[in-house]
């Protein structure tokens, strides 16, 4: 009985250490969950707001600022050559906004998406800033 209720309670306490993260919806997510938030905030700069709730903390950041051409869109002419003109070309501004929620133990337990600009091919800038390959 004694052996029972010993396992039971080392069970229950190395449940208890464990915080799981949920799983990830995208490139950012997958890349950030689980990370360091100290290599997060070195390697893209830091917070614009912080708000401690408990054991953990809900970081505000924005950044990524970079412009990107888009070219004129044309019409497919005859024989392969440029029709009339669809779309003028453009200029886009382009950011990403995300929110942290960081564990007492500074590791980014989730991270959300909160202002994006999505790409012509279905990918968005956060996932490309933010979701690159882990730094080493």
């Amino acid at each position: 009985m004694n052996f029972r209720l010993t396992t039971v309670a080392g069970l229950a306490l190395a449940l208890a250490g464990c915080t799981t993260v949920g799983p990830a919806r995208n490139a950012v997510e997958s890349r950030w969950n689980g990370q360091p938030a100290g290599t997060f905030f070195a390697q893209f700069g830091p917070p614009q707001s912080d708000v401690a709730s408990g054991e953990t903390t809900v970081y505000a950041w924005k950044g990524g600022y970079k412009k990107r051409s888009i070219p004129a869109q044309y019409a497919e002419g005859k024989d392969g050559k440029k029709g009339k003109k669809i779309a003028n070309a453009r200029t886009e501004s382009l950011s990403c906004s995300v929110q942290l929620t960081v564990s007492s133990d500074y590791v980014i337990r989730s991270i959300r998406i909160i202002g994006d600009r999505k790409a012509s091919g279905g990918s968005s800038w956060c996932e490309e800033f933010l979701g690159g390959a882990k730094a080493g």
